[in-house]
């Protein structure tokens, strides 16, 4: 598997391991794929973002800014992640 696919992987997990309506922040995946220090995790950021903004193309998940969903090219600054919601 590669290491987009591993992260997609992590974020749809974990978004659906939430619950239903409920987030999880880009550091919550960056943290489950690179348990560690913080300059580990860090490092799986800019991943876990680009592949948030993928997943969310493809309508697999929403990307939250303020608790509003916002288009993926719109995705900057703090924002959360949930799995998509049906409609």
């Amino acid at each position: 598997m590669s290491d987009a696919n591993t992260v997609e992987a992590a974020i749809l997990r974990l978004t659906a391991a939430c619950g239903p309506g409920k987030s999880v922040s880009p550091e919550d995946v960056a943290k489950a794929l690179a348990p560690g220090d913080e300059a580990t995790w860090r490092s799986k950021l800019s991943a876990v973002r680009r592949a948030a903004v993928r997943l969310a193309d493809d309508g697999r998940i929403d990307i939250l800014r303020k608790g509003k969903r916002v288009e993926p090219e719109a995705a900057r600054g703090v924002i959360r992640l949930r799995a998509a919601e049906a409609g």
